[in-house]
């Protein structure tokens, strides 16, 4: 197979490959790239990550041979050498453990089509365990989205936001970490009048152009929400027209929300219960409020609730299915959202399908020639507690998962009870040094194909530079592992990503109207369906994507963090800046954004610094019982008291040192955004 394109380097207008926004960027020369006016950056802008963009493509720690373990230590190997073992040392696996003895770590970072074969290659084994980084990041947010609306994504547009004039950005930073979007979408809107209301433990750039900031305590925004739900009912600024029309089980919502306290629960909160009132009154009195949602909302152990209490604003006040109003999560990859549409999540198939849906399956069974297994598979938070195990091999696609799960020390050291782990990737990752084969694959600026943005926006990538070394193209590996292990070896015999593209289109029916053709130089969103002229831009507008004409409001109650946090402990909150980037392999090997980086620092409050005989610029050992991380302090009023922050993934300070095993009970999504920690200085070095 090949993807039959001069791979020179050029100018050829791909897809940004950090965050989820999906600006088109090209290669201008000198290793650098350069924005171009594409779907979503329309003037061409492009952020400081976008132009460091090329600085890891040609990076002398690329993996240019396959490794694999021999005597416990790495050596080179052909290609067929390393294909070969993968496909005994798994085949192996299968034979005496079965199918579910493998789980599969797809890639949020890697193509629509790369994710698409990925997830069918474990399928065809006869495994659901197949699961993507986007476990860590959103799968609440996308559970409790799918089942009170039927669909996960973002129920508007990025040009919607231009249009609102009320935006609700909460557990969220868009104008460090989106900033295309801060920048081209929110500010334009606030411009125009629209109030800006900021929940977060922070103060951030985003807060510098909120009119109302609510400095929440990290892991009680159920109180928050549910009391400005409150203020909405008690000063009637209920849509009570939609709730009728459009919503069930508003008495049952009345009803639990009657004798709550507003002031009681700002306070539990830890926010001034006048601001909640404020805020409430603004979301609810525009004329078109718009939710944008983040990681902050979502990686709590009662995330899927946090974002039911969320949705439950939204509806009753009628803000959702018209322009300029709807819940919008903000992706943090650049297919996050696209490596869920193709099913690479453990209990749906591709276009969210449930693996239990009969019908779903059987359109699975017509093309590929073999049913899916009707049951879910393991996620990959729970999948890690059972290595060595029930789970027996790994198989991890562009993904760190030794840096990127909770628990960090105790996740690697599970890496170490496999009998066999193989890593597709392009760096020697702490994962890497767990594996037993070791395959190098391609970069983004290698390869063609398509990526989902967070606004549901299908776009094309086109190589812009050559493989180095002796690397391959992801697709090819993952074709050659597909036809050595799976019987039907002609299921992965494709001409190119876009013969992927093609069948997934017949099995995906979010995608069946789409092709490459049809994106050309822009996008095409979905849905967008088989007899349709174009996709759908605002969701939900007549009926819900669940195909009702209503969606629930559910009671929410609030429940604790999972860690208790003890008198003289904090509680750590972590989180992006603009120059980070996830388990920060890419962040390290990054000329630019290591100069932009700066020095690793745990924000604290002066009262809590003070209380510890700490100063701006100390030393500070941060403890809980998973581990500690030693780190400078910054001494700061834009962090609450009582809350510390750092940012995560970087291997040092290896912030998910810190971080613990709970999970949200629904999504199973870690409680990152909450871990009970006690701060000290550390103590001065000895004098020989």
């Amino acid at each position: 197979m090949s993807d039959n394109q001069d791979q020179s380097p050029r100018a050829a207008q791909t897809v940004c490959p950090y965050c989820g926004v999906g600006c088109t960027i090209e290669y201008a020369g000198k290793g650098k790239a350069t924005g171009t006016a594409g779907p979503v950056n329309t003037s061409g802008e492009v952020c400081p990550k976008g132009v460091a963009a090329f600085d890891v493509v040609a990076h002398d720690e690329r993996l240019t041979e396959p490794l694999v373990r021999e005597g416990g230590r790495f050596v080179t190997a052909p290609w067929e050498t390393a294909l070969s073992r993968v496909a005994a040392e798994l085949g192996e696996i299968i034979d005496q453990h079965g199918p579910d003895a493998v789980e599969f770590f797809a890639s949020s970072n890697c193509t629509n089509e790369e994710n698409y074969v990925f997830q069918k290659l474990a399928r065809m084994l006869g495994t659901n365990n197949v699961d993507n980084c986007a476990r860590l990041c959103h799968s609440s947010t996308v559970a409790a989205m799918s089942e009170r609306l039927g669909a996960g994504a973002m129920t508007n547009t990025l040009d919607d936001l231009a249009e609102t004039d009320c935006l609700l950005v909460t557990g969220a930073n868009p104008a460090e970490q989106h900033p295309v979007i801060f920048r081209s979408y929110v500010l334009p809107a606030i411009r125009n009048g629209a109030t800006l209301i900021h929940i977060d433990p922070r103060e951030t750039d985003t807060t510098d152009a909120a009119d109302i900031h609510l400095d929440v305590r990290p892991g009680y925004d159920i109180q928050l929400l549910n009391s400005m739900a409150k203020v909405v009912l008690d000063e009637g600024l209920a849509d009570e027209p939609f709730i009728e029309e459009r919503t069930t089980g508003d008495a049952e919502l009345k009803a639990h929300l009657r004798d709550l306290d507003v002031a009681a629960g700002a306070d539990a909160a830890g926010v001034d219960a006048e601001a909640v009132r404020e805020a409430a009154r603004a979301y609810a009195e525009a004329d078109r409020a718009a939710i944008v949602t983040g990681m902050g909302m979502s990686q709590h152990t009662s995330g899927t609730d946090n974002v039911h209490a969320l949705l439950n604003l939204a509806l009753l006040t009628g803000n959702v299915g018209r322009p300029g109003t709807g819940v919008n999560p903000l992706r943090g990859q650049n297919n996050v959202q696209g490596a869920g549409d193709v099913g690479a999540l453990p209990n749906v198939l591709p276009g969210y399908q449930s693996v239990t849906n009969p019908d779903a399956r059987q359109r699975i069974a017509d093309e590929w020639g073999v049913a899916p297994p009707g049951e879910p598979g393991l996620t990959e938070t729970t999948a890690i507690h059972q290595f060595g195990d029930g789970v027996r091999a790994a198989v991890v696609f562009g993904e760190n998962p030794a840096v990127t799960e909770p628990n960090a020390n105790a996740a690697g050291s599970a890496f170490d009870d496999l009998d066999f782990c193989v890593v597709i990737d392009l760096f020697e990752t702490a994962t890497v040094d767990h594996a037993d084969v070791v395959l190098p694959g391609s970069s983004w600026a290698e390869k063609s194909g398509t990526v989902t943005n967070t606004d549901r926006r299908v776009m094309r990538m086109r190589p812009n530079a050559d493989l180095p070394g002796n690397a391959r193209r992801d697709l090819d590996i993952l074709t050659d592992i597909g036809q050595r292990l799976v019987d039907q070896a002609d299921a992965f015999d494709y001409d190119g990503p876009e013969a992927v593209f093609e069948e997934l289109t017949r099995v995906n029916p979010l995608y069946a109207g789409m092709s490459y053709d049809g994106i050309g130089e822009g996008y095409q969103r979905w849905p967008f369906p088989a007899d349709a002229d174009s996709g759908t831009d605002v969701l939900h507008s007549e009926t819900f994507a669940s195909g009702e004409r209503t969606a629930p409001l559910l009671p929410i109650s609030p429940t604790p963090p999972a860690d208790a946090v003890s008198e003289d402990q904090l509680v750590l909150t972590t989180g992006r800046v603009l120059q980070h980037f996830n388990s920060g392999a890419l962040t390290r090997r990054s000329e630019t954004l290591m100069r932009m980086r700066g020095e690793d620092v745990l924000e604290i409050h002066p009262d809590d610094a003070a209380a510890r005989d700490i100063a701006d610029g100390d030393t500070v050992v941060v403890e809980s019982d998973r581990g500690s991380v030693t780190v400078s302090a910054a001494v700061t009023t834009t962090i609450r008291s009582g809350v510390v922050f750092c940012t995560f993934h970087y291997e040092d300070p290896l912030a998910n040192a810190l971080t613990g095993d709970a999970l949200d009970p629904v999504a199973e999504i870690p409680e990152y955004k909450h871990s009970a920690v006690t701060v000290r200085k550390a103590a001065a070095p000895t004098q020989e």
